[in-house]
């Protein structure tokens, strides 16, 4: 499909939906466009799925999710990070699967009432569906639905060659290192503190 070309007034008509958040997470990711992609990176036993996971949790209450624990699968040790991360049994807005692939996730996608934001977690397990432009098909395919990707770091960089793409592509983009999350993007940004003791994140420094 070809992509039409638009006047000045016509995009300053565009109409964008937005997240009008609250808590902790609005404090750094203000009111974000509730579309598009968003990546959260980090090396391994960092603090990334617990993060993921209250991330999706928190969402829930603005829109129905789907998280994809694709590497992790939906065993002991997941179960493990959802109670850490307190979330509450009771929640019909938040849904988790094991690994799909993606044409089974557009199956899922173009149902009525589907997902309206979907977590893979990871980048790594999909690194195939999504090479020759996988990443920008998805996203083209589903304008009005928001993908939060998970990554693996290597060097300071997402893992895989479409996790790296995906943050150049991402409105809001979070690293996690040592159970510091550092979000920026389009986004005011800043830093939160993971604490699994007390199942909360808590406010620390501004990012520039």
């Amino acid at each position: 499909m070809a992509v039409r070309a638009k006047t000045i007034n016509q995009i300053y008509q565009q109409r964008h939906e937005t997240l009008p958040l609250g808590g902790i997470f609005g404090e750094v990711l203000g009111e974000p466009e509730r579309d598009g992609a968003w990546i959260i990176y980090g090396s391994e036993k960092q603090g990334k799925t617990w993060l993921s996971v209250k991330l999706a949790d928190y969402l829930s209450e603005y829109m129905k999710v789907l998280y994809i624990s694709a590497e992790e699968g939906t065993g002991a040790n997941f179960v493990n990070t959802c109670r850490r991360a307190n979330l509450h049994p009771g929640n019909r807005m938040l849904q988790f699967t094991e690994y799909i692939s993606l044409d089974e996730l557009r199956n899922k996608l173009d149902k009525r009432r589907s997902a309206q934001a979907v977590f893979l977690d990871n980048v790594t397990i999909y690194a195939d569906e999504l090479k020759g432009g996988g990443v920008r098909n998805l996203l083209q395919r589903y304008p009005n639905k928001l993908f939060i990707f998970i990554a693996h770091e290597d060097r300071n960089e997402p893992y895989t060659a479409q996790a790296r793409l995906i943050r150049k592509l991402a409105k809001v983009v979070v690293y996690v290192k040592g159970l510091y999350c550092s979000f920026g993007g389009r986004v005011p940004g800043g830093a939160l503190m993971i604490d699994e003791e007390r199942a909360m994140l808590y406010h620390t420094i501004e990012v520039d």
